[in-house]
Order: C-alpha cells, then structure tokens, then sequence
C-alpha cells in the first residue's frame, strides 16, 4: 500500500468540505428556525456529526414530530454507517479505544476518499478526510446559528442544494463500471419513489437495499 499521511486525506477532502460547509450553515439557520438553540444546535453538531440524521431530526421537530419519531428517522438514515464501518474496521490499527477513535470520522465523504479499490482502505486517508469533514461541519453549522438572522432563507442561496449535490459528486467517483450505474439507478428510482409516501429516512435505507441487492446479482 502507497505511503500516506493525515494531510493527504485532508487534502483530498477539502473540495467536499466546501459543500459541507454549505450543507453545515443550511442546518445552523433551519434548526434556529425550528426552536433549537444556539448551544443545542452547535452541541448537536459536534458530537452527532450526521447531517442527514441531523436535518431529519431538525424539519420532523419542526413539523411538530414527536422526540421518538426524530430519532428513529435518524436511526434509520445512519443505518448506513454499519456497513461502513465493517468495511474500514480490518484497516484500523492500534488498540480497539484506537480504532474506535478513528472509527468516530468514518462517513460517507471520507469513507469514499479513503478507498482504494478492492475493498481496501487506507486509515490515514480515512482520518485526515474525517478530521477535515468534521471541522468544516462543526465550524460552518456554528456560523449558520450566528448569521441565521442575517442570511435569512437558506433556499434564496442555494444552501439546501448543497448536500445532493456533494453525494452525487461522490457517486461519480466511485461509478467505475455498469453494474455498478445500474445498481446506482436502481437505488435512486426507489427513493424517488418512496419519498412522498413514507417516513423521513425509510427511503434512503430501502434505495441502499437495492443497490446491495444488484450488485450481488451482477456479480
């Protein structure tokens, strides 16, 4: 495996920390709007670390959710972190409190740049990526709840296109054959479906179903 360092994965990581950022101020002025306050909201950020799970939370309590429906729609959309994290933990070294540690910045941006092919992975790249992501998140959801008033609605400046856009920028890196753009189609046709007709959440987790299914048929 080629050398690496921490500053590589930060490297790699910083075009998609600028659409994090985004996604990160989005969530700063919407959770404001939705009751939370400025320490809850930055708090939130810091030790959840899950912007999907994070804006479900925020629009169902905003919607008039209840506490229990908010956590199981976060539930649900970080149930993808299982599968990730099975596939980084053989390339985690050190002690298991070690690799739990790196563990914490295993998410889908440094998952992705972390990759190397063949189910490998390389952990500095999967640090240096996460620690990079997480600052950007930590910092830029902190200065959503400080300028929310100021920036007003987040749809006026395109925020809220910020998190399709950088997973689809992800989704691109790592479509490298058919199967893998069918598999890929057949999950985003699912969600689309499933989105107006079911919980907050259950969408996401039925598309990444799908697309575990396909592949394994295509192979």
């Amino acid at each position: 495996m080629e050398r690496t360092t921490y500053l590589d994965g930060a490297r790699r990581a910083w075009p998609l920390a600028v659409a994090v950022g985004g996604f990160g101020i989005t969530y700063g002025v919407l959770a404001r709007q939705a009751g939370f306050t400025a320490l809850e909201t930055i708090v939130f950020s810091i030790v959840t670390f899950a912007g999907s799970a994070q804006f479900a939370a925020v629009s169902i309590v905003h919607d008039g959710g209840t506490a229990v429906a908010a956590i199981v729609a976060a539930l649900l959309l970080n149930a993808r972190y299982l599968p990730i994290g099975l596939s980084v933990a053989p390339w985690l070294p050190g002690r298991p409190l070690s690799r739990a540690a790196q563990g914490q910045v295993a998410v889908d941006e440094s998952w992705a740049v972390s990759h190397l092919g063949g189910g490998r992975y390389d952990p500095r790249l999967l640090v240096g990526a996460g620690a990079t992501i997480w600052a950007a998140w930590v910092v830029c959801s902190t200065a959503g709840v400080l300028a929310g008033s100021a920036l007003g609605d987040p749809e006026t400046l395109g925020l809220d296109a910020a998190f399709p856009a950088l997973f689809l920028a992800l989704l691109a890196g790592q479509i490298r054959e058919r199967r893998l753009l069918l598999a890929a189609l057949a999950g985003a046709a699912i969600a689309l479906i499933m989105v107006p007709l079911t919980p907050p959440g259950l969408p996401i987790v039925a598309a990444s179903v799908v697309c575990l299914a396909g592949l394994r048929t295509a192979r």
